[in-house]
C-alpha cells in the first residue's frame, strides 16, 4: 500500500520548478539540503539567500508524525483549535508505553490493558481528526516512517527528536515540541531557524566489523552533543551510496544526539531498492524522473568547502569499529582502545546485558548481520556469556525475521525478544535487579546512554556500538574483547575467532507481515466523541496559559541552578513517568528531579526561600506557585539537549516558572520554551553564571521594549542587601514575542481561528 501518493507525485511535479527558481535567486549550485527547504517555502515566502543561524523562515512540511507518549499533548492542544480535520496527512504511533519485561507477547498483552484509556483517547482522537492511528506493537514510529511515509525530497516534523531517522530515504525530517505539530496539523507555516550547513563526505567501503552505525558513533566524537546544533548534516560521496537505506537512516537517526536539526542522504540505488522492496515502486519510478534535484548538486560535492560551513572526511575502508560511553553517546572509543581506556577509567568490563534494536538498528539488514554471529555460538562451540535480547523495530520486520528463522537461532542462545516498542532505549524496561543500583556494564544499539536511561539505575554504564558488535560482546560478556583480533574459548577449551559479521540487505523472499497494525480514520470524524474522564489520572484538557501581564518581572526566586549536563530526561524523565504524558499536572511531580543542585549537589533538592527549608523540586516550586511568586531556573550549557519532548517547557509553565537562563540551549527546548510563553534567555557573559546566589530574588528588566536582537537586563538581588546587574540575550523573533506576550503560541492560534 503506498500511502499519499498524489502528494509525492504533486510535491515532485512543482519540485524542479522551484529549485531552479531558489538556484537563481541565490546565483549558485545547491546542496540537497538547500533543495528541498527551498522547495518546502511557505506560500508567498521569496527564495532568497537567507543568513544561516540568524533567519527565522516559514515552511511548509509535507506531513506530521507522533508517538503515543508526545502526540497526547500534541493532540489535546490541537483539539482545542476549532479546526475539523488536520491539513496535512499526520500519524499517531503507539510504542512509548509499552514496558519490557519478560517478552513481547506478554509485554504486549499488559501494556494494551494498562495504557487502554490512552489507547481508546488516541485512537478516538485521531479518528475523529482524519489521522492515521497506529495500534501498539505494529513498531516504533520511526521504523514505521522509514517503511510507509519517507519519501526523497520530502519534508516532514514529528514529535520525537529522532524523526530524523527518514533522512536515510533522502527526506529533511525534522523533531519538534507537540506546539510545532500543532501549528502544521492546523494549517498554518513551520518557523525554522535556516540551519547551518555541515557536510560529510564518505570515502571508501564500509568492510568486515565495520557498520554504519560506526560512521555516526565517529562523527559524534568529533562534533560532540551540541557540534550539530542548528545545522543540518548532509552525507556524500562514494562512501554514502554504497551504503544501504536502513544503514544511511541509523547514521541520520542518531544526528539527533549530535543536535543536528536533522541529517540527509541525496536519493541514490540504494533508496530505490529499498522503496520497492517495501511495496513503493510507484514513489522509486517518480523519485527516478527527477533524481538530479533529489541530491546535491555535482559542483557542491566537487567542493564542499566552498557551499558548506564545515566539512568532515571519513574513509569508511579505514573506519574502525566503535563504541561510546558510558553516560554520553559523544564519547567515542575505537574498540581496539577499549581495553585501554576502560582500565585507565576504571569501568567494569563484566557485559552484563547486550540489547539490540530500538528505532536506530532494527532492519532486516542489522538482524541478520547479528545472526550470522549468533549462528556461530554453535557452530565454534560456544556460550553466551551475557543476557541478550532484540527489540523488533515494526512487525513487518519482525514478522519476516520469523519467517526467514532468524527469530529461532537467537532463542538458541537464550535470547529474549521484546515487543515492537522503544522498551529499554527510552527507559521502559523492567530489568531485574536495577532497583539495586548496582554498578555494572551494558552494550546496546540505541541511541542514547544517559544515566538511568534505560533501567533507571544511575550506576549502569551504556555503551552505544552497532548490534554487529553488541552481539559479539555479549558472546564474549567482556567489554574489551576485539572481535577484528581477539579469540575466545570454547566449550572444549579451544581458541576460535568469530567470521566478521555478513546479511542480506533486504529479504531474498521479500517482506510479509499478516498485520502491521494500522487503523485508518473514519472519512467523516465529526460524529466522534472524544472521552476524557474528569477524575482521569492518565488524560487532562488543557487550559489557556495567562498571557504576560505588560510589566517586567520583579521578585522572581531561584528555583534551581542546576550544575552540569541537565537534558529532557533530567528535566521530565520518561520511563514510569511516561503513563502521566496526558495529565499535564501530575507529571508535573516530575519537573526538573534529575537536575543537580548547583548549591548543595544533590537532585530533587532545593531551598524554599519562602520557608527557608530544603525540599523537593516541584513542591518547592508548587509553594512559590500558590503565593503567587514567580520563579527563575538557571542552567548549563545545551540545556534541554535529548528528546523533543515539549513537557519539559509545558511542566515549569504549568507550575508558574517564568524564565529559563543558561549558559547555551539544544534547539529543540529553546523553541518549546517559546512556544509555552516563557521566557528562554541565555547569560551575554557566561561567567555570569557564576553570580548567580542561592537565595537570589531576581527582576527582568526591558520587557516593556522587548524587541528581536535587543538585549535584557536582569537584576540579581542578593541576601545580603547587595545587588548587581548583568546583562542576557535572546533569539526571539517579532512572531515568538508575539507569543510571549499572549502567553503561548497556541493561544496566538486560538485567537486567529476564532476571527474566523
Amino acid at each position: 500500500m503506498v500511502f499519499d501518493l498524489d502528494l509525492i507525485k504533486k510535491t515532485y511535479s512543482e519540485m524542479p520548478a522551484k529549485v531552479d527558481a531558489a538556484r537563481k535567486a541565490l546565483g549558485r549550485p545547491l546542496t540537497l539540503a538547500e533543495k528541498i527547504l527551498y522547495s518546502h517555502l511557505w506560500k508567498g515566502v521569496e527564495p532568497k539567500d537567507f543568513e544561516r543561524g540568524k533567519a527565522y523562515v516559514d515552511f511548509a512540511p509535507d506531513r506530521v508524525a507522533m508517538q503515543d507518549a508526545t502526540a497526547q499533548m500534541a493532540l489535546l492542544q490541537f483539539d482545542t483549535t476549532g479546526r475539523k480535520k488536520v491539513a496535512v496527512p499526520s500519524t499517531v504511533h503507539c510504542d512509548h508505553l509499552i514496558v519490557a519485561k519478560t517478552e513481547g507477547k506478554q509485554d504486549l498483552v499488559k501494556a494494551v490493558t494498562d495504557n487502554e484509556e490512552v489507547y481508546n483517547f488516541l485512537s478516538s482522537i485521531s479518528n475523529k481528526y482524519g489521522i492515521g492511528f497506529w495500534k501498539p506493537g505494529a513498531g516504533i514510529i520511526h521504523q514505521v516512517v522509514l517503511e510507509n511515509y519517507a519519501f526523497p525530497g520530502g519534508m516532514m516534523i514529528g514529535t520525537d527528536s529522532h524523526t530524523v531517522n527518514a533522512g536515510g530515504l533522502g527526506m529533511i525530517a525534522i523533531g519538534v515540541g507537540g506546539a510545532d505539530a500543532c501549528d502544521v496539523m492546523a494549517g498554518l507555516s513551520w518557523e525554522l531557524l535556516m540551519p547551518k550547513l555541515i557536510g560529510v563526505k564518505l570515502t571508501g567501503k564500509l568492510n568486515g566489523w565495520t557498520a554504519p552505525k560506526d560512521v555516526i558513533l565517529k562523527v559524534a566524537g568529533i562534533l560532540t552533543v551540541k557540534g550539530g546544533t542548528n545545522a543540518i548534516v548532509e552525507y556524500f560521496g562514494e562512501g554514502a551510496t554504497s551504503m544501504s537505506c536502513t544503514g544511511k537512516g541509523t547514521i541520520c537517526n542518531m544526528g539527533a544526539e549530535i543536535g543536528a536539526t536533522t541529517s540527509t542522504f541525496g536519493y541514490d540505488e540504494s533508496m530505490a531498492r529499498y522503496l520497492k522492496a517495501t511495496g513503493r515502486a510507484e514513489v522509486a519510478d517518480a523519485a527516478d524522473a527527477i533524481k538530479e534535484y533529489l541530491t546535491g548538486d555535482a559542483e557542491v560535492y566537487a567542493n564542499p568547502e566552498k557551499y558548506f560551513d564545515k566539512v568532515i572526511e571519513i574513509n569508511l575502508s579505514e573506519l574502525e569499529p566503535h563504541l561510546n560511553g558510558p553516560f554520553t553517546p559523544d564519547l567515542a572509543t575505537p574498540i581496539s582502545q577499549m581495553k585501554e581506556m576502560a582500565a585507565k577509567n576504571g569501568w567494569p568490563t563484566k557485559v552484563e546485558v547486550g540489547l539490540i534494536g530500538s528505532c536506530t538498528n532494527s532492519s532486516y539488514e542489522d538482524i541478520s548481520r547479528a545472526v550470522s554471529l549468533a549462528k556461530q555460538v554453535a557452530e565454534k562451540g560456544l556460550k553466551t556469556k551475557a543476557e541478550f535480547t532484540i527489540t523488533p523495530g515494526s512487525e513487518l520486520v519482525r514478522y519476516t525475521i520469523e519467517r526467514d528463522g532468524y527469530l529461532s537461532t537467537f532463542e538458541k542462545i537464550g535470547a529474549t525478544v521484546f515487543a515492537n516498542a522503544c522498551g529499554p532505549c527510552i527507559g521502559m524496561w523492567d530489568r531485574m535487579g536495577a532497583e539495586k543500583q548496582e554498578r555494572n556494564t551494558i552494550v546496546h544499539s540505541f541511541n542514547r546512554n544517559f544515566a538511568k536511561r534505560a533501567d533507571g539505575n544511575p550506576n549502569t554504564l551504556a555503551f552505544v556500538a552497532s548490534p554487529e558488535l553488541v552481539t559479539a560482546l555479549a558472546i564474549a560478556g567482556d567489554l574489551t574483547f576485539n572481535p577484528v583480533t581477539d579469540t575466545l574459548t570454547n566449550e572444549k577449551g579451544e581458541q576460535v575467532k568469530l567470521d566478521p559479521p555478513s546479511g542480506d540487505e533486504l529479504p531474498v523472499k521479500g517482506f510479509a507481515v499478516e498485520d502491521a497494525g494500522y487503523q485508518a480514520p473514519a472519512e467523516d470524524g465529526s460524529g466522534v466523541v472524544i472521552d476524557v474522564k474528569a477524575d482521569s489520572k492518565r488524560l487532562q484538557l488543557l487550559y489557556s496559559f495567562a498571557p504576560w501581564e505588560g510589566t517586567d518581572l520583579k521578585g522572581l526566586k531561584l528555583l534551581i541552578k542546576a550544575k552540569g549536563k541537565c537534558t529532557t530526561d533530567h528535566i521530565s524523565m520518561a520511563g514510569p513517568w511516561l503513563k502521566f504524558r496526558g495529565h499535564l499536572d501530575n507529571i508535573s511531580n516530575n519537573m526538573l528531579i534529575g537536575a543537580v543542585n548547583f548549591f548543595n549537589e544533590k537532585t530533587d533538592n532545593v531551598k524554599n526561600q519562602l520557608t527557608g527549608e530544603y525540599g523537593p523540586v516541584p513542591a518547592t516550586q508548587r509553594a512559590y506557585k500558590a503565593a503567587g511568586v514567580g520563579s527563575i531556573v538557571v542552567g548549563d550549557e545545551n540545556y534541554g539537549e535529548g528528546s523533543s519532548r515539549e513537557h519539559a517547557a509545558m511542566e515549569p509553565r504549568h507550575l508558574g516558572v517564568r524564565v529559563v537562563l543558561v549558559k547555551s540551549f539544544a534547539r529543540i527546548h529553546e523553541t518549546n520554551l517559546k512556544k509555552q510563553g516563557m521566557l528562554a534567555l541565555t547569560f551575554a557573559n557566561k561567567e555570569d553564571y557564576d553570580k548567580i546566589l542561592e537565595d537570589d530574588s531576581i527582576d527582568v528588566i526591558g520587557l516593556t521594549s522587548f524587541t528581536p536582537g535587543q538585549p535584557l537586563q536582569l537584576v540579581l538581588n542578593h541576601k545580603d542587601g547587595s545587588s548587581e546587574t548583568i546583562t542576557v540575550n535572546h533569539s526571539y523573533n517579532a512572531q515568538q514575542i508575539e507569543w510571549f506576550k499572549a502567553g503561548g503560541a497556541l493561544n496566538v492560534i486560538r485567537a486567529e481561528f476564532a476571527k474566523g
